[in-house]
């Protein structure tokens, strides 16, 4: 097994033995030196030794379902042949820098491609740039858009539209997408658009809801995209960050067709009671911002495939706590809900498995959302473990870990945000010692204060990837 790029090492691959072995490497997993904080880089559990740290273990499980869907690992494959003419790479979301340096690799050094004949922006989120050499690099505000996204969008609308026949339009789409891309629509203002923004992150919405508003206030997605690049052969290779997997949701769907329509966002903006200027009103009533359909000719030359999944990383996480000895509750890859509520019924499966003595891993996916009411700091998977915490505090034997794959829960847009958080006996003890109320801190969305507090947020860095979230919890019942 060789590493995914340079700065990284592999971890062998773990043996074939029962789940019961006293010991096993954490293996299959890339470790990304110039990346990702690997303190865990190597370990070694023995079942009784290690009974009450399953920190390394939790980590491992977690960097297995990252490396999954690393872009040097995934994109290759699915990469089109040299066409007659150029190759124009269209890149967006926390993993496009990373696509684009992959798609490089392929072109210029796998396929000897003229560098000048390779041509390309990738939009990233700030802190997610990897060095490039034809392929412009732009890193963009998430989940807040900001003025660099806004000329990430036209740059790449205009580079599409100058796309010609013979041509190859790459489109590489990754989770953050949707903000890292943002091309207001016709009299709506840049402002405006971070105010819909700011209010649906605030209001609740799970991410399907989210993007179809976004879609029908914009000019790059929905489909609007592959409107701009139609001359050109289009093909849109895409990790995918959304629940189910849908085409449509992943960065807004520039390049395929919408099944939402404007009256969909305008029942969306009703249902959560949005406060927004009176352009976006209009906008959302404008039949011209209806987002582009099925039969369009937009798509006549546009094809789409998903080169990474949330299950496939979720089923490299099972693998990992399999080998380990647990036995495997798997709650799915799609998993959506307000992140306190999720943590309360996920807090009863563990509990009733440590009252049955049993040694159980409980492993999900998808993407929890959080309800703001405070004036707290904090993020979906920081919630869910503040949430557990609470719920768990005076039960042993129970660990937990919640983070999301892109590296960032939430947070102000910086790459040092955390992923999310770990909690076992270690946390429990600090609420104890240091008088802290989790139920204050879940009350003030303030999950980030109490995490730092306690000393159990998960700092890994940008992966350069998104899946979604992972969420282990341990149990050791004997």
């Amino acid at each position: 097994m060789s590493p995914p790029h340079p700065g990284c090492s592999a971890i062998r691959p773990l043996p074939a033995s029962g789940a019961r072995s006293t010991s096993a490497a954490l293996a299959g997993v890339f470790f990304c030196g110039d990346r990702m904080d690997n303190l865990m880089v190597q370990t070694s559990l023995s079942s009784r030794e290690a009974m009450t740290d399953r920190r390394p273990l939790l980590r491992a499980i977690f960097d297995a379902a990252v490396a999954a869907a690393h872009p040097d690992v995934v994109l290759a494959p699915y990469l089109r042949p040299v066409p007659k003419g150029n190759v124009i790479c269209l890149a967006a979301g926390k993993g496009a820098a990373a696509m684009a340096r992959a798609a490089e690799q392929h072109y210029l050094d796998a396929l000897e491609l003229d560098p000048a004949r390779l041509v390309g922006i990738a939009t990233t989120r700030h802190g997610h740039g990897v060095p490039t050499r034809r392929i412009k690099v732009i890193e963009a505000g998430h989940p807040m858009p900001d003025a660099a996204g806004l000329k990430g969008a036209e740059d790449t609308l205009r580079l599409a539209a100058q796309a010609k026949a013979d041509d190859l339009l790459l489109v590489l789409l990754s989770g953050g997408g949707s903000a890292n891309w943002i091309a207001p629509a016709e009299g709506v203002s840049f402002a405006q658009k971070q105010q819909v923004t700011r209010a649906l992150l605030r209001s609740g919405a799970p991410i399907g809801e989210i993007n179809t508003v976004r879609k029908h206030l914009s000019r790059i997605k929905g489909g609007r995209l592959a409107r701009a690049g139609q001359r050109a052969e289009i093909v849109t290779l895409a990790i995918s960050d959304v629940p189910h997997d849908d085409p449509s949701a992943i960065a807004s769907g520039p390049t395929v067709p919408d099944p939402t329509t404007l009256a969909d966002a305008r029942l969306i903006v009703a249902k959560y009671g949005l406060k927004l200027d009176d352009a976006v009103h209009r906008a959302l009533n404008d039949a011209n911002n209806e987002s582009c359909k099925a039969g369009d000719s937009a798509f006549a030359r546009a094809q789409f495939e998903l080169i990474a999944r949330p299950r496939a990383s979720l089923e490299a996480a099972i693998r990992v706590a399999r080998d380990a000895g647990y036995a495997i509750v798997d709650l799915g890859a799609d998993l959506e809900g307000e992140a306190r509520d999720v943590a309360a019924d996920h807090a009863k499966l563990a509990l009733k498995a440590r009252a049955e003595r049993q040694r159980v891993a409980i492993l999900s996916g998808g993407e929890l959302t959080v309800t703001v009411r405070g004036s707290g700091r904090g993020g979906p998977n920081q919630e869910y473990a503040l949430a557990l915490a609470a719920l768990l505090k005076d039960t042993s034997g129970i660990s937990a870990l919640a983070a999301d794959t892109d590296g960032a829960d939430g947070g102000g847009g910086s790459a040092s945000d955390p992923a999310g958080a770990v909690i076992d006996q270690t946390t429990f003890a600090k609420i104890a010692s240091l008088g802290l109320d989790p139920m204050a801190y879940l009350d003030n969305n303030d999950a980030t204060a109490f995490f730092a507090a306690t000393g159990d947020l998960l700092q890994t860095g940008p992966t350069l990837t998104n899946v979604n979230d992972i969420r282990v919890i341990l149990v050791d019942g004997e």
